[in-house]
């Protein structure tokens, strides 16, 4: 262990330099890639299915990348703790950047789907890899401070991203939503290559270079990848290309569940699974896992029905619904860089409880706004959401990452990224059938959520009656969304540890003692 500490307070001194910070610049671009893309083709849309058509379809240029980027995140964890995290990040950001090159030459609707999950491919990496080199990168002290960086980067991509979208299909041409990718990705590149250095790990006398690599499991992967990928389609399509109760629906599922077991028992066989079980065993992960798997549930019920719910209900004009919407953006990192001067205090638990306790009667205060009720109100509770959300989820990753080393932060970062996503896809699965019913309910037939919203887009206005349904889905929506803060609350109350077991940090920089920057 003497020996390590001079290594450790080296790669100290070279993380402290500027070739540091351009390093950061690196990371903060390659998470742009991401951010941007998950808001910037939505408002070009129209003039997509214009020229290539394929309306029937153009919901899984959403859905494609989605399900690529939530089923790649286990398998990119675990290749970063074997092999590193430079490889994985450049190697995500070329494929990322291949895919965005191809969407840009496509020459119909069934090529850009294909080439936007080659986009999503490299999308697992960029969003995983990031996160695991930021804690890498930063010592428990300072790691708010890139967090809260990045977290920024959503932000800005969250409001800049469908104005950008929409400028640029309108006054230039569609593809080039997907083009703007490549001057972007290719200065992260440059930054990666240039200044992101791993110096040789020290390895156990027992394993050597070939060992190492001969113990990564492609079978647990690809299992994995088929896995997710079934399932995530079940949810994803399900209620919106056919019933739920229909043979593909019930088909799919069984699939799923099929090559769960087939996930299970590869990954009992496997040296080195690509989901190891200690990501479950251990209370503060698993409590984390399940508890920002509630964090993605309830996220779907602004983020998808509040700007539907401005228009219709509030009257509002398209930006002025995505000002109500874009808000928690602004209060989420102001909240999360200041969190750590709360869990320094009161732990990582406790201020992620203060967070979610918050959260949920924040989202239950919304089905008690008046009726139809003023834009500010709204307003005001997407204000409080976010600054609830940031005191919860951004000392929930800390945490995590500070309890592991190098060699299990790229998995343990991973798991939760996985959880997240999939409690999204989840949430819209659960939220949308309740909306729907709802509206069912209210209006009678077969009225649902997507066909009342391309009515109102067409020019319609909305009868007294439709408005009052649209308030009473959305507000069934947000008590579902109160009641996911709440079992995320009771998670971290039940399971996770009071204190979590942070590693001393000679002790987890002792795989990685020279992870340094600049050399």
């Amino acid at each position: 262990m003497g020996s390590t500490r001079p290594a450790i307070r080296e790669t100290a001194q070279r993380t402290g330099t500027a070739k540091r910070g351009a390093v950061v610049a690196a990371l903060m671009l390659a998470m742009a890639l991401a951010a941007l893309d998950a808001t910037i083709v939505s408002t070009a849309v129209p003039q997509i299915v214009g020229d290539l058509g394929g309306f029937s379809v153009f919901s899984w240029l959403f859905s494609g990348y989605l399900l690529a980027v939530t089923v790649t995140l286990p398998v990119y964890g675990k290749l970063s703790d074997t092999f590193g995290r430079k490889p994985v990040l450049i190697a995500g950001a070329a494929l990322f950047l291949l895919g965005s090159l191809l969407c840009a030459v496509a020459w119909n609707m069934g090529a850009l789907i294909a080439f936007r999950i080659v986009q999503g491919l490299g999308g697992g990496a960029l969003q995983g890899t990031v996160q695991t080199l930021a804690a890498d990168l930063y010592p428990l002290k300072e790691r708010p401070k890139i967090q809260s960086k990045l977290s920024t980067v959503w932000a800005v991509s969250a409001v800049a991203g469908p104005g950008v979208g929409g400028v640029l299909a309108a006054y230039a041409d569609w593809r080039w939503i997907f083009l703007i990718n490549l001057p972007i990705g290719a200065v992260a590149l440059w930054l990666i290559v240039r200044y992101l250095h791993e110096p040789q790990r020290a390895k156990d006398a027992s394993a050597d270079t070939t060992a190492t690599r001969a113990r990564v499991d492609w079978a647990g992967a690809l299992a994995v990848f088929a896995c997710g990928g079934v399932l995530l389609t079940a949810l994803v399509q399900g209620g919106v290309a056919w019933p739920w109760l229909s043979v593909p629906s019930i088909a799919l599922f069984a699939t799923g569940l099929a090559l769960a077991a087939v996930v299970v028992i590869v990954e009992r066989r496997a040296a080195d699974p690509i989901i190891p079980g200690w990501v479950w065993r251990r209370r503060t992960i698993a409590a984390v896992n399940l508890a920002l798997g509630a964090l993605g549930l309830l996220m779907v019920a602004p983020a998808v029905f509040l700007p539907t719910y401005a228009q219709s209900v509030l009257g509002l004009a398209p930006v002025a619904a995505g000002f109500v919407l874009s808000v928690w953006t602004l209060s989420w990192p102001v909240s999360a860089a200041l969190s750590q001067h709360v869990y320094r205090r009161i732990g990582f638990r406790n201020t992620a409880m203060l967070g979610i306790g918050t959260a949920s009667l924040v989202l239950l205060a919304f089905p008690f706004l008046p009726y139809p009720g003023q834009a500010w109100q709204p307003t005001l509770l997407m204000l409080l959401l976010g600054a609830a959300l940031g005191l919860f989820q951004l000392p929930l990753i800390v945490g995590v990452q500070s309890t592991v080393g190098w060699s299990e932060r790229g998995t343990a970062t991973a798991s939760v990224l996985f959880c997240r996503q999939t409690g999204q896809t989840l949430g819209a699965a659960i939220f949308g059938a309740v909306a729907n019913g709802v509206l069912a309910s209210r209006l009678g037939g077969a009225s649902d959520l997507d066909s009342v919203t391309r009515a109102l887009d067409s020019g319609s206005a909305a009868p007294e009656a439709t408005r009052r349904a649209i308030a009473d889905a959305v507000h069934a929506v947000y008590l579902g969304a109160s009641g996911a803060a709440a079992l995320a609350f009771l998670v971290l109350l039940l399971l996770a540890p009071r204190r979590f077991p942070v590693l001393n940090e000679d002790d987890s920089r002792k795989t990685d003692v020279d992870l340094g920057v600049g050399r």
